[in-house]
């Protein structure tokens, strides 16, 4: 469960790295464009027969079992997975390997594994690619049953050969992985994106060539807005003012806290609960405002955190406002 607790407000990076992608697989190629799973940045063209899934992150082929499963690693696995001849990756998921070879793609350098894997009663044939990107390590892994011949050995390669990494997923798209929308942003830039849980929205900054001065903590530069979709909440409207304070309490990023209001209100027509307050960025005691929302439904409560120096409160709220106003469970 996402944690506010452990969020701090200097530009969290949703860690997306897997285990490892062992269990499912792919299949073969044609001279079309790549295809990416929902949210992710990499893709490829998957074979005839083979469709995005709708379990993981990649293809699958629900007849046959035939399966591609693609995940991003953080960039530094690369290395660590090159200098072995068989990743310790791989012999942790159970797979014996045939052959190793160096794979050149278009947008770096790769190697590709080739074996075999018994998972239960069923045997399947492996191909598992390791290519090194810019920002991350990208993780293919085929899987097809030994007694299906839909997917041979030219067939995958020609498929892993198509492998692309796109520079950003639109922001329409990362939104959509969430369970609530946001119908105005007001401003805002999507920061992160906590699939199926949680939303970063920060201050675009007034040149979208210019960053955050590298001497000045990322929590003070502009403003900022954490939206995350939590489960329970308090069962009687008479404990949501105690239920507010804890969960406001667990916001991390800001010090020498002073409460300034706490009140019930409606949002979205639903009942909630707003907590202000006066603080200090613990990294650089800069003044600044906190205010917290809590809308409560049936089955669990959206928290919404903002956070803005005090000098530019008075607009900054506004703007978070409007946001929070916006925002619809799905």
């Amino acid at each position: 469960m996402f944690n506010p607790a452990k969020f701090n407000f200097t530009g969290a990076r949703v860690a997306a790295a897997v285990l490892f992608a062992l269990m499912v697989t792919t299949l073969p190629a044609r001279a079309a464009d790549p295809v990416y799973p929902l949210g992710s940045r990499i893709g490829l063209v998957p074979p005839t027969g083979m469709v995005l899934s709708k379990s993981s992150e990649g293809f699958e082929d629900v007849d046959t079992g035939a399966a591609i499963l693609i995940t991003a690693l953080p960039a530094e696995a690369y290395a660590a997975m090159e200098k072995s001849a068989v990743p310790e990756l791989l012999k942790k998921g159970g797979i014996t390997v045939d052959k190793r070879e160096p794979l050149q793609l278009n947008f770096g350098k790769g190697f590709l594994i080739v074996g075999t894997q018994v998972a239960g009663k069923t045997h399947f044939r492996k191909w598992v690619l390791v290519a090194a990107a810019d920002d991350f390590t990208a993780l293919v892994s085929v899987q097809v049953p030994e007694q299906v011949d839909a997917y041979p050995d030219a067939v995958v390669r020609a498929a892993l050969a198509t492998l692309s990494v796109r520079a950003a997923v639109p922001d329409a798209e990362r939104l959509s992985l969430l369970p609530f929308t946001v119908g105005d942003l007001s401003g805002f830039h999507v920061e992160d994106v906590l699939p199926g849980r949680a939303l970063l929205l920060i201050d675009t900054p007034p040149d979208a060539d210019q960053a955050a001065p590298k001497d000045t903590p990322e929590q003070d530069y502009g403003a900022r807005l954490l939206i995350s979709a939590m489960a329970g909440g308090p069962a009687e409207a008479d404990d949501r003012a105690h239920f507010a304070r804890l969960a406001f309490d667990t916001i991390g990023g800001v010090k020498n806290v002073q409460i300034t209001m706490s009140e019930p209100l409606r949002i979205g027509g639903q009942p909630g609960f707003q907590t202000m307050a006066q603080a200090k960025a613990a990294s650089s005691d800069a003044d600044v405002m906190v205010v917290q929302w809590l809308r409560f439904g049936t089955s669990g409560f959206l928290q919404m955190i903002g956070v803005s120096r005090a000098d530019s409160w008075a607009s900054v709220l506004s703007r978070l406002r409007a946001v929070r106003d916006s925002i619809e469970p799905k």
